[in-house]
């Protein structure tokens, strides 16, 4: 669960700002470099994002990050999904509420 949270937080990032360096997307997530790295290219590898060069950078270290048609709609679906697993816990949570609620009313008549 954790892993799917991560890619969905780094997919949202990517999202969000193309242009992160990597070490901007490690301190923004609380990942490591490494961590990042790696992620991005199983990224790369399912096709979910390109990896694009600055071409008149003289760097030529700094990339650019983009969903592809397919990364858009994982991020969708890892939302979907991220929510409906939310929702579940709040019910659940709703009803140990109201549970303890009744037990604290019936304890206190």
């Amino acid at each position: 669960m954790k892993e799917k949270n991560d890619i969905l937080n780094l997919l949202n990032k990517i999202y969000d700002n193309p242009s992160y360096s990597q070490r901007n997307l490690a301190n923004k997530l609380g990942f490591s470099i490494g961590k990042i790295n790696y992620c991005l290219r199983a990224l790369k590898s399912k096709g979910w994002i390109k990896i694009k060069n600055f071409r008149n950078n003289k760097n030529k270290i700094n990339y650019i990050y983009i969903l592809t048609p397919k990364g858009i709609d994982q991020k969708f679906k890892l939302t979907k999904k991220f929510i409906r697993i939310k929702m579940n816990e709040y019910e659940e949570l709703n009803i140990a509420l109201k549970k303890q609620q009744k037990d604290f009313q019936q304890k206190n008549k």
